[in-house]
């Protein structure tokens, strides 16, 4: 069934990546109408979302960021199936990186390096960073079900030289690198909830006590890797400017959850100035933090 599922698709998929852009861009205001419109795709947790990160807005004026994310995020899911048909030189025209020589710097230091960002704009694109540094980069993703489209994806992104790992092959892919004195660099997209078991550290975030996710910090700490941060701004449809704007070069120096924090202040700051390139979809405050019990 999988195999069936992917040749009846793939041609699709083929087909969209090759549209020209002003066309695709067409196709993906089509893709809004069907899944905002009639599909209503997770409208109720954007709306959701929306509100309890922007209290003080008015309900058009949350209306009008919960469409537009609704755009951005069509936009960004057909931007990653145009990947499959895009050359190095179209990727760098699209996505640009304004201070590179601050992660080149960081690189020789000679450690591995732990970069953290956010589901904000094109985190999708961030993979066109491998033409232009000397490590090896690798990227923590959650596996497709379908084997046929996980390794389509794969595929795609070994054409940018980025190396996809789960998160259970994030831990041992780093033990064996390092053993070898294999230096790399690993993206970890931090911002989203963790799982209910996973909540190590709860912090402040649009404003809301919120569970954090630790796991790029602790792994920073525990094998000794430089950490970058990287912010991604949309400039217009298809083009992004993406920036670094912090680095932790001692991370075991830094008090407990130190970057873990200033990284979600960042992505704040990143939502604040355009909320609308969010991905709002995910239950972002599932889970409330448990009030302590004392005895009377």
């Amino acid at each position: 069934m999988q195999l069936f599922i992917f040749v009846l698709v793939y041609p699709l998929l083929w087909l969209i990546s090759i549209l020209p852009y002003r066309l695709f861009y067409l196709f993906s205001d089509f893709v809004y109408f069907i899944v905002y419109h009639i599909v209503g795709y997770r409208k109720q947790i954007v709306r959701s979302n929306i509100a309890m990160a922007f209290p003080n807005l008015t309900a058009k004026e949350r209306l009008s960021i919960e469409k537009k994310s609704y755009h951005h995020l069509c936009d960004m899911f057909l931007e990653t199936i145009k990947t499959m048909n895009m050359s190095e030189a179209e990727m760098g025209k699209r996505f640009r990186f304004t201070n590179l020589d601050m992660y080149l710097d960081l690189e020789k230091k000679q450690k591995s390096i732990a970069l953290m960002c956010a589901h904000y704009a094109s985190y999708e694109w961030v993979i066109s960073m491998n033409k232009h540094i000397g490590f090896t980069g690798f990227a923590i993703y959650k596996r497709i079900a379908n084997k046929y489209f996980d390794k389509m994806v794969r595929d795609i992104r070994s054409k940018f030289k980025a190396h996809l790992i789960t998160t259970k092959e994030t831990i041992p892919t780093i033990q064996k690198n390092q053993a070898s004195g294999a230096l790399g660099v690993y993206g970890f997209a931090s911002d989203q909830s963790p799982k209910a078991s996973k909540i190590y550290h709860w912090g402040m975030f649009m404003g809301i006590e919120s569970p954090i996710i630790t796991g790029a910090e602790m792994l920073a700490k525990r094998f000794d890797m430089n950490v970058i941060f990287l912010k991604v701004k949309k400039l217009k449809r298809g083009y992004y400017e993406a920036t670094f704007v912090k680095t932790f070069e001692n991370p075991k120096a830094a008090p407990d959850y130190a970057i873990s924090d200033a990284f979600m202040a960042c992505v704040e700051e990143q939502i604040r100035e355009a909320p609308e390139f969010y991905l709002w979809t995910h239950k972002r405050w599932k889970s409330q933090k448990p009030t302590v019990q004392t005895n009377a």
